[in-house]
């Protein structure tokens, strides 16, 4: 491999590139923009679009597209050639400015929750000039934005670059009252990390359920798993091995902090992770990790599998979202001080947070929720559907002193005070990690693990950036107008501790008395997609994210009808796929083995020799497959009774046809145990897993 200093987003056109190849004049221009948020002239774009285009075509680029995050969860874009006619038949290479700063994309064709009709085609893509453009299999990619005719936003970005907006104003209105008037900008920061399968290409293509769902609908639990803990952090094999790097080449050229790689807890599933960046380009990166996965496995005879839960009985597949704030100055707001001022600030941002996050837990837990994160949350892999926040022992001890009005420590005898009182130095790392924790505090920043693996990272935190935006705007209203700034902090602090404590939460998520708790306590257990995604439809939830100027009323309640729409294609589509496998596949090759058995226990009857296994074989396989055909056919009309009302749809497949998929898929498991391999028509977990 190359030397990595001198590969490192060699593929990107960076601000170095910018100020190598723009005129001072027009850098300055761009960089205002960044700034300010200033518009660009068309002179300037026209300048900054020949720049792009003749380092893109260096880089043997022949197209250009639009690169835009639409409510797919994925990318999209179509590719443009640089090419334009000339008077004598020739071509030219061309990129206007105009082309650079718009696209016009069909917006009927994507996901939009009603704000388009099929008529309505119309819509346009916006350059993002904060988020650098690439080249990648022969196109310069332009991050964009996505928004219709009338200007509603259709896609993912739009909506968090406008929390991202909102978070750094208010955050720098607090900061302002601690006496810094050195920083411009709050940005939310986030690391992702990324957990995935691996399979052989072979296998994949054998199995209908991973090709059209991507997580396998029926499978007996093999002799072994992960019960031995053998393959966490273990020896990589070399196969793999060779994908990871042939990863790392791929995403170091992008610029993307690819950092840390290991196996993970199950048979075949592994992890890559980056370091923290600002969240816009931590979302965008997220995003083309992903494919750059899918396409590095292909090129290794491998399938890259990002379903939240491919395999029963085995630990499925999330996305840590490490979220925290810095300023444009380099200080992390949620790293404790060793100052009176420092630690009151920090204690400031700490309240404003669980205040949020207690106020607004449907809504983070909506902003995670689909078909695939219903089987993996709460699973014993990752977190409960019960939003909580684990602080540790330490910060916990200092959160109840001041709910309390008692000592911190034994040593020191006076009252805890904000502003006043020195707290102890709280280094990183001070308390245990609680995996079982849905948003764990680690030391400057908060990792939230109920992200699923196939999800985009941008609407959880967009509602991050929203809920600390609208805690900070509360905090800077009565912190600005107070005559006694520390009886003032002293007093927020206070009571957003006091009146939010209830989410925190120190102990075992997956216990059962934790859920009882949690109950007792008022908080919000929303197991499955169709009563999480409620939180779309309340008006407190409503009211935050149009008062912040997030969404418009009609934007947010789009996102409702898309996941809603969502979740009912794709339990639809696995229920049908499961429907198929069964009656093409699992019950001829049970029926055949019945078959086999029957004839040996006739020989064996003409010899007058008993046949005990193979009659009492005969009889399980027998009723079992009757069964698995009566069900498939109930299933089969109930698919077709599907309700046209988008709720009543939702919560038909939810309670009726996930229900009988399961029951499908223990007549078809225990099919796959009783019948010899020989006659069984894909790979069994034992294959796929253990290859």
């Amino acid at each position: 491999m190359e030397h990595i200093p001198d590969i490192f987003g060699i593929d990107v056109f960076t601000e170095d590139q910018m100020k190598q190849r723009l005129s001072a004049d027009v850098y300055n221009k761009w960089r205002s923009c960044i700034q300010s948020g200033t518009p660009l002239e068309l002179s300037t774009a026209n300048e900054i679009a020949e720049a792009m285009k003749n380092w893109a075509v260096e880089k043997g680029a022949t197209h250009y597209t639009h690169w835009f995050q639409p409510m797919t969860g994925i990318t999209a874009g179509k590719h443009e050639a640089f090419i334009e006619p000339t008077e004598n038949g020739k071509v030219i290479l061309s990129f206007s400015g105009k082309s650079l700063v718009s696209g016009e994309p069909d917006a009927s064709s994507f996901p939009n929750g009603g704000l388009r009709a099929t008529f309505e085609a119309r819509g346009y893509t916006a350059w993002d000039p904060t988020a650098y453009a690439f080249v990648r299999d022969g196109s310069l990619y332009i991050p964009t934005c996505f928004f219709s005719y009338n200007g509603a936003a259709l896609d993912k970005k739009t909506p968090l670059l406008r929390s991202i907006r909102e978070v750094s104003r208010e955050a720098v209105r607090i900061l302002r009252l601690f006496g810094d008037d050195k920083t411009q900008k709050v940005i939310p920061c986030v690391g992702a990390e990324q957990e995935y399968f691996l399979l052989p290409k072979t296998m994949y293509a054998q199995r209908e359920d991973l090709r059209l769902t991507g997580r396998t609908l029926f499978g007996a639990v093999p002799p072994k798993g992960q019960e031995l803990d053998d393959h966490y952090y273990g020896s990589i094999r070399n196969r793999v091995s060779q994908f990871m790097q042939d990863l790392d080449d791929k995403l170091w050229r992008l610029g993307i902090l690819s950092k840390t790689k290991h196996n993970e807890a199950a048979p075949c599933q592994h992890e890559l992770a980056p370091i923290y960046t600002d969240v816009n380009s931590a979302c965008d990166d997220n995003q083309l990790m992903m494919q750059i996965m899918k396409k590095v496995a292909a090129k290794h005879d491998l399938v890259c599998l990002l379903h939240e839960k491919p395999f029963y009985g085995v630990n499925g597949s999330g996305k840590h979202n490490n979220w925290s704030l810095a300023t444009d100055t380099g200080r992390n707001l949620f790293s404790p001080g060793n100052t009176p001022s420092q630690n009151a600030q920090f204690l400031v941002f700490l309240a404003a947070f669980i205040s949020g996050i207690d106020k607004y837990q449907e809504l983070l837990r909506a902003s995670v929720a689909g078909a695939g994160n219903d089987h993996r949350l709460g699973a014993c892999e990752a977190p409960p559907a019960i939003i909580s926040i684990f602080l540790g022992d330490e910060l916990d001890a200092i959160v109840k002193s001041i709910i309390e009005g008692t000592d911190y420590t034994e040593a020191k005898k006076s009252v805890l005070r904000i502003g006043v009182d020195i707290l102890p130095e709280i280094p990183r790392d001070t308390t245990d990690r609680n995996r079982t924790s849905p948003l764990a505090f680690t030391g400057n920043k908060f990792e939230f693990r109920m992200v699923g693996a196939s999800q985009s990272i941008a609407e959880p935190n967009i509602i991050l950036n929203t809920i600390m935006a609208e805690e900070l705007w509360i905090f800077a209203d009565e912190l600005e107008q107070a005559a006694d700034f520390d009886a003032a902090l002293q007093n927020l602090v206070y009571k957003a501790f006091k009146n939010h404590h209830r989410i925190l939460f120190n102990g075992n998520g997956y216990s059962d008395t934790w859920a009882k708790e949690a109950k007792i306590r008022g908080l919000s257990n929303l197991a499955t997609t169709a009563d999480a995604l409620s939180a779309y439809l309340k008006k407190e939830n409503i009211h935050l994210v149009t008062k912040r100027n997030i969404f418009t009323k009609e934007e947010f309640h789009a996102r409702y009808e898309i996941y809603m729409d969502s979740y009912r294609k794709t339990i639809s589509i696995e229920a049908k796929t499961a429907v198929d496998m069964a009656l093409h596949q699992i019950l001829p090759a049970a029926l055949a083995y019945t078959k086999s058995l029957c004839e040996t226990a006739s020989v064996k009857a003409a010899f007058n020799a008993k046949a005990s296994a193979e009659i009492s074989l005969i009889q399980t396989l027998s009723e079992t497959t009757d069964n698995l055909y009566t069900k498939c056919v109930a299933l089969q009309d109930n698919l077709a009774s599907i309700p046209e009302d988008l709720e009543e749809s939702v919560r038909y497949c939810q309670n009726i046809i996930v229900s009988q998929m399961g029951s499908i898929r223990a007549d078809a498991d225990l099919l796959e145990k009783l019948t010899a391999k020989s006659y069984w028509p894909y790979p069994t977990y034992s294959d796929l897993l253990f290859y």
